[in-house]
């Protein structure tokens, strides 16, 4: 038993780990979504994002928006790996609650 509690004392750590270095890379990614904005025969496009009560639009130049939309899904992924280690660490903290 005690070889059990070690490996999930173990997978603990590293989910803790792993967390810290996701939320590092999140504070430098973009937030939002991306939005497109037809006008006439040209397309704009947009970062929408919430700051607080307000939702912020920033244009995005053609240039930039593959880039943009590219770190927006990145963003998107890692908050998904976020919440996938939150559950799993809380599960590790169970196993190890019930064993003191």
């Amino acid at each position: 038993m005690n070889l059990i509690l070690h490996t999930v004392k173990q997978e603990k750590q590293r989910i803790e780990y792993m967390l810290t270095k996701y939320q590092e890379e999140l504070c430098a990614l973009p937030k939002g979504t991306i939005s497109e904005k037809r006008v006439g025969e040209k397309t704009y496009y947009y970062l929408k994002y919430r700051e607080g009560k307000k939702v912020i639009s920033q244009y995005v130049s053609k240039k930039e928006i593959e880039n943009i939309r590219a770190l927006v899904e990145k963003r998107q992924h890692i908050e998904a790996m976020v919440k996938f280690l939150q559950g799993e660490k809380a599960i590790a903290d169970k196993v190890l609650e019930g064993a003191v």
